[in-house]
């Protein structure tokens, strides 16, 4: 499990680095923030029930952040189409 982690530490170190390459900070510092969480967590060894835990919170508060600014922060029709 602590594998995983890593691996998922990688992958949203990528999105960092492209987030950066594309132009958006605030993006690449969100991701770049994921990427040091979880290979922070990675090295705790913990049990593979911790780490679970550990990834249901961490997806229960992206999809409230994810819903909220989603909800009351978005401006509809702003796509500039």
């Amino acid at each position: 499990m602590p594998r995983m982690y890593r691996v998922l530490a990688f992958w949203t170190g990528i999105f960092s680095l492209m987030g950066f390459v594309g132009g958006m900070p605030v993006l690449g510092l969100l991701f770049l923030g994921q990427a040091g969480m979880f290979l922070a967590l990675s090295y705790l060894n913990l049990t593979e029930r911790t780490y679970l835990y550990i990834f249901g919170v961490y997806l229960t508060l992206f999809m409230v952040g994810f819903s909220y600014w989603s909800v009351f922060m978005m401006t509809p029709g702003s796509g500039g189409h």
